[in-house]
């Protein structure tokens, strides 16, 4: 029998567990998606260098769409099939309950972005397969929360954004059989502030003190309630004054939400010695007062008639700098303790890591630049160069047995 490692890799093992699917799945999502976004941006920026179709709608509009309701949804369904079960003490998720969410969520964004290269009804087909294939997933996790005996809040919340993320999708197939630019603008708002952000924040406010008690010592872990509920309603505060174009009034949110985001990392940053897989938890968590430093300064100089300063430079602050360094952190620590690995970082996680900063800088100066077409497309190349080694290593061990012989 052929006993080298590469013999024993098996698509069935994707169905294993939850987070092996739908992390499979996020990682193909996260270098697709990209790909597509790439070729786009060099050809808007040298014509010549190669032709790319302009969707209907716009590239920029579906390029927020598949970031925010495909690809890191991906990774958050596979979190939480998972920790659902374990945060209020009911059974696992069998393979029924998983296995369509993943099939919906890749199916839709390979649909979608066939359709962004000119397949007819593609778009259209991808985003009916990712609401079927989110329901799947919510029907599962609100059967947890009805059944939820000891109120787990945490679980509340992350189960509210999701529901408000499968109507902000909604929203986006509205604006697809209207044509309505209300509905897709509204839909990548609640993608933003009504989907990723609650969902990050709920996950950190529950996760990350715990993590540091775990292995820091003398570490007091701080996780009160009120938090999490100032977070969600500033976040929900911030998406209204957006929905009605508000721009002037931003800060009256941001400016709390930068007060809040410093406190939490004050309270939360573990202080002494820690392993590399706790550190770079924090450091990603250090984007969000920079996120809303950026977006205060933004709504202020809007305030005093001074227009979009910075352009797209604090939204990109969240979404490269602090959902994607914490992307790679999160998705790591996970693989590694499910695949019966040590958890740490090991070297293609602490490159994707560096990198992604690296990115994320790029694509925020980009906005103020001379020529921010060609800042846009080195950062979207960099996503690809930072994250390509990390995806390949993931993807693989999601393919394998586990390293300590256990199932799952």
């Amino acid at each position: 029998m052929d006993t080298r490692p590469d013999a024993r890799l098996s698509p069935r093992l994707l169905a294993a567990a939850p987070h092996r699917i739908m992390f499979f799945v996020g990682a193909g999502n996260v270098l697709l998606a990209m790909a597509w976004w790439t070729a786009w941006l060099l050809a808007s920026r040298w014509p010549g260098l190669l032709s790319m179709p302009q969707p209907e709608p716009y590239a920029g509009w579906l390029h927020a769409i598949v970031m925010q309701y495909q690809m890191l949804p991906s990774f958050i369904f596979g979190f939480l099939l998972t920790t659902f079960p374990r945060w209020m003490g009911l059974p696992d998720a069998v393979r029924w309950h998983y296995v369509p969410v993943g099939l919906g969520m890749f199916g839709g964004q390979v649909a979608v972005l066939l359709g962004a290269l000119g397949a007819p009804a593609g778009i259209e087909v991808g985003v009916a397969m990712t609401l079927a294939g989110w329901l799947a997933g919510l029907c599962f996790l609100g059967d947890l929360v009805l059944r939820d005996r000891n109120r787990t809040w945490h679980a509340r919340s992350c189960f509210a954004a999701l529901v408000l993320g499968w109507l902000g999708l909604a929203a986006f197939g509205a604006g697809l059989l209207t044509g309505s630019p209300q509905w897709i603008f509204a839909s990548i708002k609640i993608g933003t502030f009504g989907l990723l952000l609650p969902v990050y924040l709920t996950v950190a406010h529950r996760m990350f003190p715990f993590f540091a008690g775990n292995v820091v010592k003398g570490y007091v872990a701080w996780r009160p309630m009120w938090l999490l509920a100032a977070f969600w309603a500033l976040c929900v505060v911030h998406l209204g004054l957006e929905l009605v174009h508000a721009y002037a009034w931003l800060w009256l949110a941001d400016l709390p939400l930068l007060a809040l985001s410093l406190l939490a990392l004050w309270r939360w940053w573990p202080r002494g010695p820690k392993p590399g897989i706790l550190a770079v938890l924090f450091l990603g968590l250090a984007w969000l007062p920079v996120t809303f430093a950026l977006y205060s300064a933004q709504s202020l100089a809007y305030f005093a008639g001074e227009g979009f300063i910075l352009g797209r430079a604090p939204a990109h602050a969240l979404f490269v700098g602090f959902f994607g360094s914490l992307l790679v952190a999160m998705v790591t620590r996970v693989t590694q303790g499910h695949s019966g690995r040590k958890i740490e970082m090991p070297a293609v996680a602490w490159f994707a890591f560096a990198a992604i900063q690296l990115v994320t800088v790029a694509r925020i100066l980009a906005d103020v630049s001379a020529d921010p077409g060609l800042w846009w497309a080195v950062a979207a190349a960099g996503w690809l160069v930072a994250l390509s080694p990390w995806v390949a290593r993931i993807g693989r061990i999601y393919l394998s047995p586990r390293a300590d012989g256990r199932q799952g």
